[in-house]
């Protein structure tokens, strides 16, 4: 060890010292302070060396204690920070949970010793956290990750390990023992608690968890295997819709693959443009005129063709990616409308996570603006289960968009929540009767009369009403007598691209302008045989 030595600074403090030790064998020597100590001493002709030695002495051992209890200090400030750096480097500062490397360590020294077939490992991902950090500010995003922590300290077993491995994702480990039951049972408790709100400011902020778990006398034999295998498990929960927990088994790892894959696919088809909006005509009852098109997003994926939104909408939801989705597909559709005649609408769906964004009536403003559509020709369609989260902020949002002459539409109603609530609290322009409830008109007259009291309802309240998925002249002619205002489905075409759609406009219109869908008397149109494909 490294003998301390005495600094520049130290030297001139202990001469300092001595020199105070001079001053008061001085002051001594002239008031007589020392004769009773001299008097003991037979070294009279001495005494004034004796005193001026042991007064400098005592100044030069009152600097070497000085020196020792700054050195003992700073040992300690060492250890200290030593043990915070070591700290840090094995646990997550925002949280104080064990990092992704603390766990990895413990877990491989818990799988080397006997009885590691007992150990599960459960791979907990936030659900619906992104929308927490975009909506409320990266503060609100930290106090939730801060009460999930605290929430999992109170659930988890004595023996067992809670980390953060970074973002929304957390990890526990615990030995089960031989009760089997136990891990399902304490994955559902984990679910429960932090599906409950967590209050920020003046909000609530819901969020949830899916669980992937794995054990260890199944899914390997160290800690990345562990963890890999809890991944898989966790994002097939999170395919079969959220909030939920599911065990690994080794056919999940293809599964797993295939989804990363379409992943990437997507992520590189946002930005190459392969995802095109495709139009369904919406034709006004009875007289069948075209008043305008409902866009509905198709993937023109290079290697698998056309892809309908079923494959890849509810994936880019779950990745964040439906925000750059929606607003690539919306600038385009309507740069594609701008030359079309200006009576024609654009009807244009919103996922509920878009709903959640302050800054929704500015972006839609913005695409207007740049590509010249006119707000009035724009309606936007949203879902019930789009207003459950924060009905507040939906109605400013949806509030600010109609004051620029946007029409806003309430899309598959009957299906959601909470109905009548909405629309007495929203001021809707439009209801749209979801294809459930128009298929059913043929089964029956107690299955037609729901239809009727939807259509009666919007008349009462003042909105027009869209019956989508009709696909039979029968059905067209009821609707049109119970005051159903517009209507779209596979009657009146399949959704078609722009340049389908670009002709047919032109074959559509009549000598004075009209844009006119006929039928023929076998229930469906005469159409090209390009937008029966």
């Amino acid at each position: 060890m490294k003998q301390a030595s005495w600094g520049e600074g130290e030297l001139r403090e202990a001469l300092c010292l001595m020199m105070i030790g001079v001053c008061i064998w001085i002051a001594g020597t002239q008031l007589g302070m020392f004769d009773y100590l001299l008097h003991f001493t037979t070294f009279h002709h001495l005494h004034d060396l004796l005193m001026l030695a042991i007064c400098m002495s005592f100044g030069l051992v009152v600097a070497s204690i000085r020196k020792s209890f700054k050195l003992r200090q700073a040992m300690m400030a060492r250890d200290f920070a030593r043990d915070r750096a070591e700290s840090a480097a094995r646990h997550d500062a925002l949280t104080g949970l064990a990092n992704r490397r603390f766990f990895k360590e413990t877990l491989d020294g818990r799988l080397s010793k006997p009885g590691s077939a007992a150990i599960a490992v459960l791979l907990i991902d936030l659900d619906r956290f992104k929308p927490v950090n975009d909506v409320h500010g990266h503060a609100a995003g930290d106090a939730v990750l801060c009460a999930v922590a605290d929430r999992m300290r109170a659930l988890v077993p004595q023996g067992g390990l809670i980390a953060r491995l970074g973002g929304d994702e957390f990890v526990v480990m615990i030995d089960y023992g031989e009760d089997s039951e136990a891990v399902p049972r304490f994955a559902q408790q984990i679910i429960s608690a932090l599906s409950k709100p967590v209050v920020w400011e003046q909000s609530r902020v819901e969020v949830g968890a899916t669980i992937g778990i794995a054990l260890g006398s199944e899914s390997g034999s160290d800690a990345v295997s562990l963890l890999h295998a809890a991944d898989v498990a966790m994002y097939q929960g999170k395919r079969e819709g959220r909030g939920n927990f599911r065990f690994f088994h080794l056919d999940m790892g293809h599964a797993l693959k295939v989804r990363a894959r379409m992943e990437a696919d997507l992520r590189l088809g946002i930005e190459r443009g392969e995802i095109e909006p495709f139009y369904q005509p919406v034709v006004q009852l009875p007289g069948r005129e075209l008043i305008g098109f409902e866009v509905l997003a198709r993937w023109r994926h290079p290697e698998q063709g056309l892809l309908g939104p079923a494959e890849f909408i509810a994936l880019a939801e779950e990745t964040g990616m439906i925000a750059d989705l929606s607003w690539a597909l919306m600038r385009k559709a309507c740069t594609d409308a701008r030359s079309w005649p200006g009576h024609l609408q654009l009807a244009v769906n919103i996922s509920p996570l878009q709903l959640q964004d302050k800054q929704l009536p500015e972006r839609i403003l913005a695409i207007l603006t740049e590509t010249g559509f006119a707000p009035g020709r724009l309606e936007i369609e949203i879902t019930e289960t789009a207003l459950v989260n924060d009905l507040e902020s939906a109605r400013v949002a949806l509030k600010s968009l109609q004051n620029f002459g946007v029409r806003i539409a309430l899309d598959d109603f009957g299906t959601g929540y909470s109905s009548l609530y909405h629309l007495r609290e929203l001021q809707f322009d439009k209801l749209k009767i979801d294809r459930s409830y128009v298929a059913s008109i043929p089964l029956g007259e107690d299955r037609a009369k729901l239809v009727d009291a939807i259509i009666a309802l919007g008349s009462s309240l003042g909105l027009s009403t869209t019956a989508e998925g009709i696909e039979t002249a029968s059905s067209v002619g009821w609707l049109a007598d119970q005051g159903c205002t517009y209507g779209q489905g596979y009657l009146f075409g399949k959704p078609m691209n722009k340049a389908t759609t670009d002709g047919l406009l032109t074959q559509w219109s009549d000598a004075a302008g009209n844009i006119v869908i006929a039928e023929t008397g076998k229930d469906q149109l005469t159409l090209p045989k390009a937008v029966a494909a």
